[in-house]
């Protein structure tokens, strides 16, 4: 499954990429045409039988392919075996901007080398299953984000729509003028609500992550939550207030080496199953790098072994 816009490839490697799979399996290319054509795709794949999706784009392809997976109803395969092996195993070759999802499940950064260890791992039968995250009705892969950070990928969204070029230096500007300028720091309104716990109240920003790293500038981890995993439910933290000293001193926490973030504006939680998070006022929306729109609330639960990955 291609995404023809695909950042870091061209026509021709994407014709090199498919050669180099149909020397190893039957392969059918389709090529997403518009925002969410891969969760149709996906999901028509899952129930015509297909052992296999690769997936070749950003996240956001990943993220659509997945939850055209996860929301398909594959042919029955024997017994009652559990999802994961009912659904057909996702390969993602990398060729967005920033590639979380495909880093994080261990392949290079650059598609050549990414396809390669593919390849390989298709020859030798090696994947894991992959827990995932559930926001309301969508799944997503690695990250969410409920305040600051989803407003910032909004920001970076309208750039690049008019043109700009998805850089760290991008990011870093968005966050910057998202801070000082559009986000109403003296006010928290975020409420984090746990079954049987009590609430957390006055939250000003939430990142939700399932795996580390949270994200990527250049080669840099970006890592609020480093314990976060695939094999574990979901990992938050969540900042009380967004003053700058202490936002400093806890963003400068998340790109240390050895990223541990704690401070009295910190709280954070680790192996979760479910929660909501629930706001007096609307916040922007992420899930895997991508905006949604603004919510006052939404329930978030882990998925655990959810899918097949080649790995």
């Amino acid at each position: 499954m291609v995404n023809p816009k695909a950042t870091t490839t061209s026509e021709r490697s994407r014709d090199v990429l498919v050669r180099a799979l149909r020397s190893e399996v039957d392969l059918s290319v389709r090529y997403t045409r518009r925002r969410g054509h891969a969760v149709a795709l996906a999901r028509e794949a899952a129930a015509e039988g297909v052992d296999l999706v690769v997936t070749l784009g950003g996240d956001g392809t990943v993220n659509e392919v997945v939850n055209g997976l996860m929301t398909a109803e594959p042919p029955t395969r024997a017994g009652d075996a559990p999802m994961a092996e009912r659904l057909p195993a996702l390969a993602t070759v990398p060729g967005g901007s920033t590639n979380v999802f495909a880093r994080a499940v261990g392949l290079p950064r650059e598609w050549p080398e990414a396809t390669s260890m593919i390849l390989e791992g298709l020859r030798l039968g090696r994947s894991r299953t992959v827990g995932l995250g559930l926001a309301d009705d969508r799944y997503f892969t690695f990250c969410a984000g409920f305040g600051l950070d989803a407003a910032v990928i909004h920001r970076v969204e309208q750039a690049r729509r008019k043109g700009r070029v998805s850089t760290p230096s991008l990011y870093l500007r968005s966050i910057m003028n998202q801070y000082f300028f559009a986000s109403d720091r003296r006010h928290p309104a975020i409420v984090l609500e746990r079954p049987g716990e009590p609430a957390e109240a006055e939250l000003a920003t939430v990142i939700i992550q399932n795996t580390a790293p949270w994200t990527y500038l250049g080669d840099r981890e970006v890592n609020p939550n480093p314990a976060a995993s695939f094999d574990l439910g979901l990992d938050v933290l969540a900042l009380r207030q967004l003053r700058v000293a202490s936002t400093t001193r806890t963003v400068t926490q998340f790109l240390s080496r050895q990223p541990d973030p704690r401070g009295r504006q910190v709280l954070r939680l680790h192996d979760t199953a479910e929660f909501t998070l629930v706001s007096s006022r609307p916040q922007a929306f992420q899930l895997d790098g991508d905006y949604l729109g603004e919510r006052e609330k939404v329930r978030f639960t882990s998925v655990p072994a959810a899918l097949r990955v080649i790995c």
